[in-house]
């Protein structure tokens, strides 16, 4: 083997690593470096959530204190790539933005972003979370829950709304 075809061998090996590279970022279209970066540590099985955030996220997340937990959250999964990370996000617009009355559409909206994204995000595109502290488990209900709550429809208003739980 000669040192000529060593080094085209190489320059090979680099553009097609190059391309490959340029074709996910076209696909993917990250927003952030740490999403380029996750993205890359989580092709090569590298990439995990921060701990220590995702649990400051969840304490806020149950005490009701719904924009500092999707800060916690974003510090816990700066390339959005956890599901389940994703879910709680999801989760805090819904809760966020129900009202007894009417709902928040533009939260709903972001929360409805947020969960495709999560979905996408799992295993087979199936995602439960075990969680007791809620009353929704999986990211199909969540879904259905942020489209019903963005239809606007007759029964809108029913005076009984009122007496309708937050899930």
């Amino acid at each position: 083997m000669t040192r000529e075809s060593i080094v085209r061998g190489v320059g090979l090996i680099g553009a097609v690593v190059y391309a490959a590279a340029i074709g996910w970022l076209y696909a993917s279209q990250p927003q952030t470096v740490a999403q380029v970066t996750g993205g890359f540590a989580s092709i090569v099985g590298a990439y995990s959530i921060d701990e220590q955030a995702f649990a400051d996220g969840l304490r806020f997340f149950n005490r009701d204190q719904f924009v500092e937990a999707r800060a916690a959250f974003a510090r816990a999964d700066p390339a959005e790539r956890g599901a389940r990370t994703q879910y709680y996000i999801a989760y805090s617009y819904y809760r966020q933005g129900w009202g007894r009355l009417h709902n928040d559409d533009a939260l709903f909206a972001k929360g409805l972003a947020t969960i495709d994204k999560a979905i996408a995000l799992a295993p087979r595109e199936r995602l439960v979370v075990d969680d007791p502290g809620l009353q929704i488990h999986s990211a199909d209900e969540l879904r259905a829950e942020l489209q019903r709550g963005m239809t606007h429809e007759l029964s809108d208003w029913n005076p009984l709304r009122v007496f309708r739980t937050r899930k």
